[in-house]
């Protein structure tokens, strides 16, 4: 009675990192680094506006986003990329990006072409593939290929096939950023093989030094067709706010009347005073500069942690560190049962391949609680793991 397209999924990251730590118990007090939930205040306004706003609870939220909403994201995009999109047309309001990225397979991808994605990855983009009856390709993203994939390497028969493409710059895990030069080759790909990009860039805001290149602008630079890309943004990592849940998709107005289409029936349209709020977010950045020397701060403390650490590669963006281990389940149980650190293992961002599992060798550990319990318990991550090695 059930669907069998589903049947085969591997277990979602967390739940499985629950199987294989709490069955044991913690070897201190807990210290969570698994999860890229933001920890730094987001600013005290926004409840202000909530409550300013709270009678629109009353009111169905607006599918698309508010056109203020949409008019600032525009505004914000123009600012931070220099790339122009028409807010009518040209951009979507989301419930998180998580929803419009596996909402793009869905609206975008046609039935038994494929998807190509990087590997490590964020895991919504294969479900998102089977989901419309495609294939997901797994392009590794490892030291060899400067830990984005290469996609120039696959061959062109797999390229023809392909329909979409995701790739999350700055890069989840391990915080490699994409600059113009592979934003570029990727698009000039995929206007000859005729694919769309899907630039998930929803750390762009959280880097140290030069500020991330984004999609839109190098297609727009280029003269690549409207359709090419579509970028995807949110404020949960760039305004500490994942409860918010907002976020929006701009890209070429036919791939966002597909979205819309599809989002008028399956989508959560985000709550009239939690729109407003967004609004007035998209158009402040000190926030966002303050929210980013905070982490600035804690990319210099994991350099003087980890630094003599072989293999240790010290974070362009984001908020995580991809620390090289032997192997990644076995040094996040011994990290839990020996100090109550919860990371998480690399291989459950990754999907095994003939060549492996790229992220077997490794942990991946946020960097989101504040810097004194971060030190803490990067401190205890060394001592465990690397002193002894």
């Amino acid at each position: 009675m059930f669907p069998e397209r589903f049947s085969n999924l591997p277990a979602y990251a967390f739940p499985r990192l629950r199987a294989l730590l709490d069955v044991h118990e913690p070897g201190g007090p807990v210290r969570h680094m698994s999860i890229g939930e933001p920890k730094h205040a987001f600013p005290a306004w926004v409840s202000d506006v909530i409550v300013e706003h709270a009678a629109e609870f009353g009111r169905y939220p607006i599918n698309e986003g508010t056109p203020e909403l949409r008019g600032a994201i525009a505004d914000w995009i123009k600012r931070r990329f220099a790339a122009d999109v028409d807010p009518e047309t040209q951009v979507l309001a989301l419930n998180g990006t998580r929803e419009g990225l596996y909402n793009a397979g869905m609206a975008l991808c046609p039935e038994g072409s494929s998807v190509l994605m990087p590997n490590p990855f964020y895991q919504v983009y294969m479900i998102s593939a089977i989901s419309a009856a495609a294939e997901p390709v797994f392009v590794p993203a490892t030291e060899a290929t400067g830990h984005l994939p290469d996609f120039t390497a696959l061959p062109v028969e797999e390229l023809d096939r392909a329909a979409l493409c995701y790739i999350c710059s700055p890069a989840n895990p391990q915080g490699t950023i994409a600059d113009e030069a592979y934003w570029q080759q990727l698009i000039e790909l995929g206007e000859k093989h005729d694919f769309q990009i899907l630039a998930d860039e929803c750390y762009s805001e959280v880097y140290r030094g030069e500020k991330p290149a984004g999609a839109l602008q190098v297609a727009q630079a280029m003269g690549a067709s409207a359709e090419r890309v579509l970028i995807f943004h949110s404020l949960s990592k760039r305004s500490n706010l994942p409860g918010l849940r907002s976020g929006f998709v701009a890209g070429g107005p036919e791939s966002i009347a597909r979205m819309k289409q599809l989002r008028a029936y399956a989508g959560a349209p985000l709550p009239m005073p939690l729109q407003r709020a967004a609004e007035r977010l998209w158009a402040d950045e000190a926030h966002v500069e303050e929210n980013r020397a905070l982490y600035k701060a804690k990319y210099e403390l994991a350099d003087r942690i980890f630094g003599n650490v072989p293999g240790y590669m010290s974070p362009q963006a984001g908020m995580f560190l991809w620390l090289p281990v032997a192997d990644g389940e076995a040094a996040t149980l011994k990290l839990w049962q020996e100090t109550g650190v919860r990371v998480l293992p690399g291989a459950y961002l990754s999907r095994d391949t003939a060549e492996g599992n790229p992220g077997q060798g490794f942990i991946r550990v946020a960097l989101v609680a504040p810097y004194d319990d971060t030190e803490a318990g990067l401190t205890l991550i060394r001592d465990c793991l690397f002193d002894q090695e």
